[in-house]
């Protein structure tokens, strides 16, 4: 049997060898269930993401819809690699799958954190040169210029991971207190701090300086949204500019839900970096967590025409039926401006 020893700080739980366990049994058991419940449900929800955003018509040309789709591939990543390990973890309470997944676990873990953080920073430069630069749009917003984009995203999130990777600066590996595979010092320094700082904090305050100046700009004039429309019929106007700002609210919801599910936990890990206070540590990992899951129940919720494409993979039978009929016009944030996109 365990015993509990008191000091001045926290409650530490060993067991009859006297190795230190931070959590109670019962508390990295539901950890656990949750990282397996949210395993399943992140790799079928950002699945069928992908395939839906890939074969809907009226989104896969979207300069935006490329973003969403880079993001739900970091969030099925993140489900089918580190929830799995995750629950091992704390079911043995112990790290038993060996040295090499220890540092490819931190490796996918904090790289898919700024892959997902930098897709949204393009997703909001994306609405943001839309409102504001529209002129620049088109030439901005092709092809090639996404797929540059989308190199330019995976190369810096995970390139950010090389000094600990490679042992320069910090390194991979398990910390045995709390039987965590994360970022650990090296020679008295670890480059945790700068990473949240440069990978999480920079980005966030991007982007919300983003959404106030996109707010700011919808709110002074609405006549940036026409004239990315001038070749079109005036008619599309009032449905290019309600589509247009659908989609930049369903992607603020989205940051802001990323924020609220992450931000605990980089704090933990920054301002408790000794494991003071257990249990916030598996309460902000669980909110973290659930990041990897949400996006897809936002998108189906709250847009209609993300609602249409998971119909079309979930029941394409009834999806064809609704789409019988006359063709809506495209929305202003295609990639593709030249001309009208139909289903």
């Amino acid at each position: 049997m365990g015993h509990i020893v008191a000091n001045d700080t926290i409650l530490e739980i060993t067991s009859d060898d006297g190795y230190f366990k931070p959590y109670a049994r019962f508390v990295t058991i539901a950890a656990a269930i949750c990282a397996i419940i949210f395993s399943i449900i992140g790799v079928l929800g950002n699945l069928v993401t992908v395939i839906a955003l890939l074969r809907y018509t009226r989104l896969r040309r979207h300069a935006t819809t490329a973003f969403v789709i880079n993001l739900s591939i970091s969030d099925l990543i993140f489900s089918a690699i580190n929830l799995p390990l995750t629950a091992s973890r704390y079911l043995n309470e112990a790290w038993v799958l060996g040295e090499t997944l220890c540092k490819i676990f931190p490796l996918f873990f904090y790289g898919n954190v700024a892959v997902s953080l930098l897709s949204m920073v393009a997703i909001t430069i994306n609405r943001y040169v839309l409102i504001s630069r529209s002129d620049m749009y088109a030439r901005l917003y092709t092809n090639r210029g996404i797929m540059w984009m989308l190199i330019a995203i995976w190369t810096l999130s995970f390139s950010l991971l090389l000094p600990p990777l490679l042992g320069i600066w910090g390194t991979l590996g398990l910390d045995s207190a709390s039987f965590s595979c994360t970022i650990l010092k090296k020679n008295g320094s670890s480059p945790k701090k700068f990473l949240f700082v440069l990978g999480f904090l920079l980005p966030c305050v991007v982007i919300s300086v983003s959404y106030l100046c996109i707010y700011w700009r919808v709110r002074r004039s609405r006549k940036n949204l026409e004239a990315h429309a001038k070749e079109r019929q005036r008619s599309c106007g009032g449905f290019q500019r309600r589509e247009d700002s659908r989609v930049t609210r369903l992607m603020l919801t989205i940051f802001i839900c990323f924020l609220i599910s992450f931000m605990p936990l980089m704090l933990m890990n920054v301002i408790d970096d000794k494991m003071q206070i257990p249990g916030l540590h598996i309460v902000a990992s669980v909110l973290a967590w659930a990041s990897a899951v949400i996006n897809p129940f936002i998108y189906a919720g709250t847009n209609k025409l993300y609602r249409e494409a998971y119909k079309q993979v979930l029941c394409p039978a009834s999806s064809r039926t609704l789409t019988v009929g006359p063709t809506k016009p495209a929305h202003s944030h295609s990639s593709k401006v030249s001309s009208p996109h139909t289903t």
